[in-house]
């Protein structure tokens, strides 16, 4: 008998919403994460905290983000419950319908998804920056687009953050996180609202960032769900009419094996690991041999890429959320390149350090408290990349990466996730991104830096992995149907990332939520 009615591997944008609705369907689920249960508090800010990910030592090392690099292409994903919205930009967008318009099983369509959209927006509670808190980012973008007459495709997007309307640049100490409201949301988490302080990606202490361990996840648990984190899932195979799931322990000082049953396993442990696991199961250990052979094909980098400028205004790239307003070009009227371009922050890592230095020397009762306090909020009023603009952008590549086991030269026995990334039939839609970066940032007296990695060695990063289980009509074109389902495996779905067809080129994060949201309700209705 199964220990688990479900086993849902991973607790991003596709495992934590599983979860929480195989849950509210009475179903008994068990949550599998690799990474940690993350506090405010233990959040990475200096140089020896857990920053990040090992995938050769995740004993040793599961901090924050796991970077992958494969050559050419290099991938960056979050590790912790809440998967990837512990280190997105908060951006939830819903994609034009032509993004639907080709690549999809039958049954999938915008129409058909938005209530599944408008789902997840409501469960993030996603809204745009208030007008009244705009950013000199924000600004400096709508000029450039009206200058180089786009104007009417600027528009703000909108975040998984909760906003405060009172709250303003012009107050004393507006960054401070003394400046967050205070307030518990539907699932009865307690959270704050937004003081522009730029952790986005570092981790919002105050909570402001509506990520998937505040709202999915504790929906789930409220329901009887069972949360592990920091076990790694190593394979899948078939067992008395269900799955046995076999695990590496990662709390102890080396990994401690183990496994457990359910009826049915949901994989959501992102493009990179969901597909890894499957290809294990099929070409390492053998259990999962009737797994379609366009595993692994089919993966996209969703043209990501980031051109900094430098500019004598002040920007403050350190100052408010990562990402509040895009220009969209998806209908390919820039040169006939599908893209969208974003505006960019980024932390203010040494001044959160310092800030965490000043607190631990900080005491209450001690004269130099008041001298303390006020170099803490004077390292948070400063900005030092005050004259840079980061112009984020994503596109509609190629979409033809493969992802697959291979045997190094040098440890023949063993077998390593390798990317076959082929720049060739992306590079004309990169070099329009990257041009049209160049150009934004001259209309508005920037000097652009378009970064040497991609002139001089085409090489690119993504914290947008797409594809490698793609969803399809059969196992000739896909390795899921509609809702996620494994063709010849029943009762075994991936949810994530992993199985969007084609490369969105925009944020994919509330699409992969939207197909999880649908998946699991057509499972209920069966």
């Amino acid at each position: 008998m199964a220990e688990f009615d479900a086993i849902v591997i991973g607790s991003g944008f596709g495992g934590a919403v599983s979860a929480a609705r195989l849950a509210e369907q009475g179903l008994k689920v068990l949550v599998l994460e690799r990474g940690r249960r993350w506090q405010p508090e233990d959040y990475p800010r200096e140089p020896g905290d857990a920053w990040l990910w090992d995938s050769g030592r995740p004993h040793k090392l599961n901090g924050w983000v796991d970077i992958d690099a494969f050559g050419d292409m290099s991938v960056a994903r979050g590790a912790g419950v809440g998967g990837g919205s512990l280190i997105y930009a908060s951006v939830s967008i819903v994609p034009p319908p032509e993004r639907f318009d080709e690549g999809w099983p039958e049954a999938i369509s915008h129409e058909g998804l938005l209530p599944y959209y408008e789902r997840v927006g409501r469960m993030l509670n996603v809204q745009p920056l208030p007008q009244n808190q705009l950013t000199r980012r924000y600004h400096l973008m709508k000029e450039a687009a009206g200058r180089l007459g786009y104007g009417a495709r600027f528009r703000p997007v909108e975040l998984a953050v909760t906003f405060d309307p009172e709250w303003s640049y012009e107050q004393q100490d507006c960054f401070s996180d003394s400046r967050s409201r205070s307030w518990v949301n539907a699932q009865g988490q307690t959270q704050g609202t937004c003081t522009h302080c730029a952790n986005c990606d570092a981790g919002c202490q105050v909570r402001a960032k509506n990520t998937l361990d505040l709202n999915y996840i504790p929906l789930a648990e409220q329901h009887g769900a069972e949360v592990r984190p920091l076990h790694l899932v190593r394979n899948i195979a078939p067992v008395n009419g269900g799955y046995e799931v076999l695990y590496d322990r990662l709390d102890s000082g080396t990994p401690v094996r183990g496994s457990v049953t359910a009826r049915k396993v949901i994989l959501a442990a992102g493009s990179l690991g969901s597909t890894e696991i499957l290809l294990r199961a099929r070409d390492q250990y053998k259990t999962l041999p009737l797994l379609s052979r366009r595993l692994g094909h089919g993966w996209s980098a969703n043209g990501d890429f980031v051109t900094p400028s430098f500019h004598r205004r002040e920007i403050s790239a350190s100052q408010g959320p990562t990402i509040s307003a895009a220009i969209d070009l998806l209908d390919g009227v820039h040169g006939g390149a599908p893209l969208f371009i974003e505006d960019g922050g980024f932390p203010d890592l040494l001044g959160n350090y310092l800030e965490e230095v000043l607190k631990r020397w900080h005491r209450p009762n001690s004269p130099w408290g008041w001298i303390l306090q006020a170099l803490a909020l004077r390292v948070r009023s400063r900005d030092p990349l005050d004259k840079v603009m980061l112009w984020f952008g994503q596109a509609v590549d190629a979409g033809d990466g493969q992802v697959r086991l291979r045997r190094p030269w040098y440890a023949p026995w063993r077998r390593n996730l390798a990317l076959k990334w082929d720049i060739r039939r992306s590079e004309q839609v990169m070099d329009a991104m990257a041009d049209l970066h160049a150009k934004l940032a001259r209309a508005t007296d920037g000097v652009p830096f378009t970064p040497p990695t991609w002139t001089l060695f085409k090489d690119l990063i993504t914290p947008h992995p797409l594809g490698g289980c793609n969803m399809g009509d059969n196992a000739e074109s896909g390795v899921v149907d509609h809702k996620g389902e494994v063709f010849g495996y029943p009762g075994l779905h991936v949810l994530d990332g992993a199985i969007i067809p084609r490369p969105l080129g925009l944020n994919p994060s509330r699409t992969i939520a939207a197909l999880a949201e649908r998946a699991v309700e057509v499972m209920g209705r069966a």
